[in-house]
């Protein structure tokens, strides 16, 4: 089982190491020893707490799709040309930038500060670990 240490948690749920060991201590999570004898937590345990408590906001558009990645937030940028622009979002804890067309953005009215879906589809998502061992 992997092991994650207080503090590592803390940093994936946005929180203190003091709320994740008052968690070990109400029974939230189970406290156990890493092989250095540190108080960590069971990385599928804290994989499901932090499922359970992520929220975004609803999505405002209500709209059905096929895509199942959409992240609603707010937009902290736009760069734009006469041509292109660059809009980003922050959507929870999660930056997403989008390029599109100048026009796009003015026939959206998006500014700094509105409220936005990124609506993810993609035939490729890399992933990554810290452990992990390249594949050819």
């Amino acid at each position: 089982m992997p092991m994650i240490r207080i503090a590592e948690a803390a940093r994936f749920l946005g929180v203190s190491d003091d709320t994740v060991r008052r968690w070990t201590e109400n029974g939230t999570l189970t406290p156990v020893k890493d092989q250095s004898g540190r108080l960590a937590v069971d990385g599928l345990e804290l994989a499901k707490l932090a499922k359970d408590q992520s929220q975004l906001p609803d999505d405002p558009t209500k709209v059905g799709s096929s895509a199942r990645n959409r992240f609603v937030g707010l937009v902290t940028g736009i760069t734009m040309d006469k041509v292109m622009a660059q809009v980003e979002l922050q959507c929870g804890p999660f930056r997403v930038v989008s390029l599109m067309s100048s026009e796009a953005v003015r026939d959206l009215g998006l500014e700094p500060g509105s409220v936005a879906t990124a609506v993810v589809k993609a035939t490729t998502v890399i992933i990554e670990t810290p452990q992990g061992k390249s594949v050819g």
